[in-house]
């Protein structure tokens, strides 16, 4: 087998790797490709393809996010990680993982975590790496990466909610609130929503955007109620969709055009 397609049989596993320890789709296409710059530029073959790819991918995030935080530091509005529609990797083996990583709320917990606490944990819980592999991928020993993962788990389950909802609760919530939505019913949301809910909104530095988050269920259910049926007058449409494993939707102009 060739170099490239060893990449591309790879390249699944390093985009998952670099999503999670970055948090945007568009930084961990870039750190793939130049993970794979970096491989069809060597002039040894490895031992190991996957594992000098996934240290490498890993090297590459973990210096990108560095410099991304330095530049989120000065970022107007509230900076969210760039949904994804749909995971390219799957392992049967670790599909419970993989579902919970991807979820926004985690990658919101994954941002407390340091860029080499959050390299340790994806790779060592998530992926399941032996500690010499993640040693290897960090430039740490083992027993640093040991005490990088108790610190990184710490904070994740200090931040996890108590109890969670069944995929099938999660999907009976989400229906009865884009009905809500589509129906601007204030009091409908209002019921939905948890006490101290929060609406927070990233325009990604191109579209209009909340200039700070807005707090509390009746807040919240008030501007919804007001702002979607808007939107559907102007020809905004809305489908439900998967989005990064749990429910949501995506949003259209009147051509079509993903908002």
């Amino acid at each position: 087998m060739g170099k490239a397609e060893e990449f591309e049989e790879l390249r699944p596993l390093l985009f998952s790797i670099a999503y999670r320890v970055l948090g945007s789709v568009g930084e961990a296409e870039d750190a793939v490709q130049e993970t794979w710059l970096r491989f069809d530029g060597s002039v040894t073959r490895p031992t190991s393809t996957k594992a000098f790819l996934s240290a490498t991918v890993t090297r590459i995030s973990i210096d990108v996010l560095r410099s991304a935080r330095v530049r989120r530091e000065a970022y107007v509005g509230s900076w969210l990680p760039e949904p994804l529609l749909s995971d390219p990797y799957q392992d049967p083996a670790r599909s419970a993982e993989l579902a919970d990583s991807v979820s926004m709320a985690a990658l919101l917990l994954l941002e407390r975590l340091s860029p080499l606490e959050r390299a340790v944990f994806v790779l060592r819980e998530v992926f399941a790496f032996g500690f010499d592999e993640v040693a290897t991928a960090v430039g740490r020993s083992e027993s640093a990466c040991r005490q990088l993962l108790v610190r990184a788990r710490r904070h994740m389950e200090a931040g996890r909610p108590r109890f969670e909802a069944d995929r099938q609760e999660r999907q009976g919530l989400a229906d009865r609130f884009f009905d809500a939505l589509k129906n601007g019913d204030v009091g409908g949301l209002q019921e939905l929503l948890a006490a101290d809910v929060q609406l927070v909104g990233d325009g990604g530095g191109r579209a209009p955007q909340l200039a700070r988050a807005i707090a509390g269920a009746e807040n919240v259910a008030r501007v919804l109620g007001a702002v979607f049926p808007w939107l559907i007058r102007i020809d905004v449409s809305f489908e439900p969709h998967e989005v990064n494993g749990q429910p949501g939707a995506i949003f259209r102009d009147r051509d079509g055009k993903v908002l």
